[in-house]
């Protein structure tokens, strides 16, 4: 039985995708929290407009739960590998 070494073991190319796309929405997601809180106060009279900024938002999270499940199933696929992500790929995500 072969043995696979930390150094061999293929890190997805479409997980480094997932985790900046995932970083960057989640801080503009908590961003525009601060935006739409005011905005959805001053339309509330307006119940079409109020569920149609709702959909936004609530399309928005739905992506970012598929990015998180995205996440969750690279970083698996490296882990049932026995596979390691150097900490040099970690730090290329972080300064995009």
């Amino acid at each position: 039985m072969k043995t696979v070494l930390p150094a061999d073991t293929p890190i997805p190319r479409w997980l480094r995708f997932v985790l900046i796309s995932d970083r960057a929405g989640s801080a503009w997601y908590i961003g525009a929290g601060f935006f739409f809180a005011p905005v959805l106060a001053v339309l509330s009279p307006w119940p079409t407009v109020t569920a149609a900024l709702w959909a936004i938002i609530g399309l928005f999270g739905l992506w970012l739960g598929l990015l998180g499940i995205a996440m969750a199933t690279g970083l698996a696929i490296v882990l049932r590998a026995n596979g390691e992500i150097p900490e040099d790929y970690w730090r290329s995500i972080i300064n995009y």
